[in-house]
């Protein structure tokens, strides 16, 4: 019982390692190369095979069945922990949030936008709000809903006041 308590504390060495220190640990296992070889894989099976043969030989099962169940455990926890670090590692991601992306979203005027001059919108891109100089053909007052129609530069946009009829 004992070798296979202190496999299971081996195993939860290496998956807190493996979560502390991110990839730095893969990289021992680059000889190997297999898609389902990874730090977070092993320290998982050898966990659960240690924690599971620990347990049923706690029960009293004799030793070839300690280790089948042992074992068994080892295979579901990393195939979980497979599963899951690649669901992750093709998880989409948000790209970084531009100006250009803001045009054709709906926005509201901060400060007055001038005729001739530049006013200030809050356009929320892609759940973040971002505050832009903006610039119309007309004056437009504070409180203001309009549409981003263009980028005039990294910093302001060019907007037109929602037709109400």
């Amino acid at each position: 019982m004992t070798v296979f308590l202190v496999l299971g504390i081996a195993g939860l060495v290496l998956l807190a390692v493996s979560l502390l220190a991110g990839d730095l640990l893969d990289g021992a296992f680059d000889a190997l190369e297999a898609d389902w070889i990874s730090s977070a894989v092993i320290g998982g099976f050898v966990s659960a095979f240690g924690f599971g043969g620990a347990a049923s030989d706690g029960a009293g099962l004799p030793l070839p069945a300690s280790l089948a169940i042992g074992a068994g455990c080892g295979l579901v926890v990393g195939w979980f922990a497979w599963w899951l670090t690649r669901v992750l590692k093709d998880s989409p991601s948000d790209g970084t949030v531009s100006i250009s992306d803001s045009v054709g979203l709906v926005a509201k005027v901060v400060t007055d936008i001038p005729g001739e001059g530049y006013g200030v919108v809050r356009v929320v891109v892609g759940g973040h709000p971002m505050r832009l100089n903006a610039s119309a053909h007309q004056p437009i007052e504070a409180g203001t809903e309009v549409n981003v129609t263009g980028v005039l530069s990294p910093t302001a946009v060019s907007v037109t006041e929602i037709w109400q009829p």
